[in-house]
């Protein structure tokens, strides 16, 4: 089943307009979350992000839309789809309603929620072979419409065939002024000695919900000194570790970047902490 502006309908009837705004602009933003034993994981973090994506997008916000309206929407979906007892990822997308071409004639929203059941309820270190390279054919722009969630993903989309047609698990996201932002699907950290280092979101890097937890739970570490910085590729091949974080798998290893291989002993530190918060969350 799939939430359809509020109605739960069969995947071949979860049925779109090719006028809608989503399809035919990138009109739409969207949220990712983890939902364990019908609990939403880090769910306030998840809501003020998307209320900020649809104001920075300047959808229309119905009074309807309060935490716990779409977080019974969310809730019902999961037990209609019998995943109540089970891991589930659940995507929910927000565009604008159809009308106009590249000027809305109407700032009303309409909704999709779906689901999809995960394989493990927590996070697990994946400590498999995973090499990385940079994709630089196309760059993602530093300011903050880089930083939410919209359906625009060219640059991602790119990025995966590149990653797929030369043997790589992922590549490595560059702004406009070369530092390196983000994954194709995640942001990025960098270890060297005790330092810490994440790409900072004035530098077009996602705002992450994954990222967000770990920058407080980095702060708690006494040993490890965390900086928002910006991170040049020549960082890459000297640092100790490179680790990937979103909300499905939670921190990915790099091992591999060039010629560089790297560890993950931090990123198995930090993973069981994130893995207490998760189910504190």
């Amino acid at each position: 089943m799939i939430n359809l502006n509020g109605n739960l309908v069969g995947e071949e009837d979860a049925i779109l307009s090719v006028f809608n705004r989503g399809f035919a602009y990138g009109d739409s933003v969207f949220e990712t979350v983890r939902v364990i034993n019908g609990k939403i994981r880090f769910w306030e973090d998840h809501y003020f992000r998307l209320m900020s994506s649809m104001r920075i997008m300047r959808m229309e916000i119905p009074a309807s839309f309060s935490p716990e309206f779409l977080e019974e929407e969310i809730k019902n979906l999961i037990e209609n789809n019998n995943l109540g007892n089970s891991p589930a990822r659940v995507k929910l997308a927000i565009f604008r309603e159809q009308g106009g071409f590249y000027r809305p004639t109407s700032r009303e929203i309409g909704y999709t929620i779906i689901a999809e059941e995960l394989e493990n309820s927590f996070y697990l270190l994946n400590d498999d072979s995973y090499e990385v390279e940079l994709f630089k054919d196309h760059y993602i722009n530093s300011g903050i419409l880089s930083s939410i969630k919209t359906n625009n993903r060219a640059v991602n989309v790119l990025g995966s065939i590149f990653a797929s047609e030369n043997g790589y698990k992922n590549c490595l996201l560059l702004n406009e002024n070369k530092s390196v932002v983000e994954a194709l699907n995640g942001n990025i950290f960098l270890v060297k000695d005790n330092v810490i280092k994440t790409p900072p979101i004035s530098d077009g890097a996602l705002n992450g919900i994954t990222r967000k937890q770990l920058l407080k739970i980095i702060k708690q570490i006494p040993e490890y000194q965390l900086q928002e910085t910006s991170i040049s590729p020549f960082e890459l091949q000297k640092a100790d570790e490179l680790f990937i974080t979103n909300i499905v798998v939670g921190i990915q290893p790099v091992t591999k970047y060039r010629k560089k291989e790297y560890s993950a002993k931090v990123s198995g530190e930090l993973l069981s902490k994130l893995n207490v918060k998760a189910r504190l969350g």
